[in-house]
């Protein structure tokens, strides 16, 4: 079974993948790259300030012969208003 290797991506660099996974299909390939796509977006998107402003993600997915796939996220953050409850504390 061929093992493919997920390097996380972001506005800091890149996080490599030593370790990888073996998967049976390219459809669980493509299940694992969005899966830790989202991941990374809903940390990026928890720790981000108010006004956080673009930020871009992707897992770069590779196998023993190289590069096999990218997923990319982007997001903003635009804030309107302070919400009330954290006006009053």
């Amino acid at each position: 079974m061929p093992r493919y290797y997920f390097d996380l991506r972001d506005d800091t660099g890149v996080a490599l993948d030593e370790e990888g996974l073996e998967l049976a299909s390219w459809r669980a390939v493509q299940a694992e790259a969005a899966k830790s796509v989202a991941d990374m977006a809903r940390d990026a998107i928890l720790s981000a300030p108010a006004a956080g402003g673009r930020q871009t993600m992707a897992i770069d997915v590779r196998d023993a012969r190289g590069p096999v796939m990218q997923v990319k996220f982007s997001f903003a953050i635009e804030t309107f208003r302070t919400p009330a409850a954290s006006r009053d504390h």
